[in-house]
């Protein structure tokens, strides 16, 4: 459901962690954001943003899940980021990605006039993070795995990324330690959950039985705390 923390300012919002079978075990779809955006700039992210209305009222196969709005909000972000389609029938509007990101063409009016519709159960439910009370921008952030669909090719970039690229996930993480990404904590330890998983089955296999109990960091003496007491540096 739609977090109560809404009250307190927190927005919602959704995060797809896009992967596929690479030549080194499982790749991730990572985005380099541009440096003048308001939350994040130049961070490594996943595809994802906040909760827009229209989302919970997208073309559904079947019931709509009970968190629509979520999980439409993942699809929608996937599509403008990327240009996949995290439904059916596969098709490809990525050149229709740009209109819908800038808001000139509404996603469920792109999808209705294509016959497509969203298919809920290609994504998994992965974690839950709330970004620390100190924060100006604040968001409640689900995210979610999802499988690259066959077919299906991501765009180069997006209105908000400089550079994006296919990463082995252990290779996203060392390039982190040498300093060549930089990353906000919830995306450095959704890249250490993958790194076990020898190939996307897997991952989304594990998914039913994550914790999805919202993780909550702190910031203290310039440091992001985590609720296990590891520190990262802002």
């Amino acid at each position: 459901m739609i977090s109560d923390e809404r009250r307190g300012g927190v927005r919602d919002a959704a995060t797809v962690v896009l992967l596929r079978d690479g030549a080194r075990g499982v790749d991730a779809w990572l985005l380099t954001r541009v440096a003048h955006l308001a939350f994040a700039a130049g961070m490594t992210v996943f595809p994802g943003g906040s909760v827009e209305p229209g989302d919970a009222a997208l073309p559904w196969i079947g019931p709509p899940p009970a968190e629509a709005a979520l999980v439409g909000a993942a699809v929608r972000e996937t599509f403008e980021e990327t240009g996949v389609l995290l439904g059916v029938p596969q098709l490809d509007l990525r050149a229709e990605r740009a209109a819908v990101e800038a808001g000139r063409a509404p996603f469920g009016a792109l999808l209705r006039s294509h016959g497509a519709a969203i298919d809920a159960s290609g994504l998994r439910p992965w974690a839950r993070w709330i970004t620390p009370d100190v924060e100006a921008r604040r968001y409640d952030t689900r995210f979610f795995v999802a499988a690259l669909p066959v077919g299906a090719e991501p765009a180069a970039v997006s209105g908000e990324a400089v550079r994006a690229a296919w990463v082995p996930v252990a290779e996203a993480l060392a390039q982190r330690e040498r300093g060549e990404r930089r990353m906000l904590p919830p995306t450095i330890m959704t890249l250490r959950s993958l790194e076990p998983h020898a190939a996307v089955a897997d991952v989304l296999a594990a998914a039913s039985g994550r914790s999805l109990e919202p993780i909550r960091p702190r910031v203290e003496n310039g440091q992001v705390v985590l609720p296990g007491g590891e520190r990262f540096s802002l």
